[in-house]
């Protein structure tokens, strides 16, 4: 456990992965809470408009919200998962550039296009063609990973997982209340907005602390877009 932790604090020297962990857990756990909230709003004005059946069933709040908050974990680790590859793979490209051994990287590709048009070559001449000249072979890749491409591949993994889980702890966390019952009231709903605007001014005094800034102005900061997701979702639907 002492070596695992000694690795990451040297991968995370390399790759300060825990900058780019932190400004994702904040953002996407606030992205998370307000993608909940505007599925609460519609719930709550059904409920408003009803006076008949002034409750809906907890059940289907809770899927509804659970649904949207597996769907944010999924599509935020394997969007960031494949971005962060993408980056890596051009990371190590414009480094073999600047080393000077792009011509090892073009022969490869060519290697590549030549042996998927082999087959079209053999057709137009009619007779087996071998392509086995010495400057085309392509080279034994080299298994092992240097430090900071084990570094990279550490890095992109956790910032995966907290770009997946921030939304998905986001989104749960809300709809904590609709567990303790059956049938959804206003005061249940109310409870769950109240979940949200704490969470919110939780992130805006970490953020405060991070940056060295006003706690206050980051917390109002956040709660404008809380109150303008409010606002427009219930003028809109109501």
């Amino acid at each position: 456990m002492a070596n695992l932790r000694e690795k990451i604090k040297t991968y995370n020297e390399i790759t300060n992965f825990t900058a780019t962990a932190r400004r994702y857990f904040v953002n996407n756990f606030y992205d998370g809470n307000l993608t909940v909230l505007g599925i609460l709003l519609g719930f709550f004005v059904i409920v408003l408009k009803d006076p008949t059946q002034p409750t809906v069933k907890s059940v289907y709040v809770l899927m509804t919200g659970l649904g949207t908050s597996i769907s944010m974990l999924i599509s935020g680790m394997s969007g960031s998962y494949l971005s962060e590859k993408a980056e890596q793979k051009k990371m190590h490209i414009d480094l073999a550039k600047a080393m000077g051994i792009l011509d090892d990287i073009d022969d490869q590709t060519k290697i590549k296009d030549i042996r998927n048009n082999e087959e079209e070559l053999k057709k137009a001449m009619l007779k087996t063609i071998r392509i086995d000249k010495p400057f085309l072979i392509k080279r034994k890749e080299n298994k092992n990973k240097t430090i900071h491409e084990k570094a990279e591949s550490v890095a992109g993994l956790i910032v995966s997982l907290v770009n997946g889980g921030a939304p998905f702890l986001g989104g749960l966390i809300p709809l904590i209340p609709f567990l303790f019952v059956v049938e959804a009231n206003f005061i249940i709903f109310i409870f769950s907005f109240i979940i949200i605007f704490i969470c919110i001014i939780i992130l805006g005094i970490y953020l405060g602390y991070v940056s060295k800034e006003s706690i206050t102005k980051n917390i109002l900061q956040m709660l404008v877009a809380f109150s303008l997701t409010l606002i427009i979702i219930t003028i809109f639907l109501g």
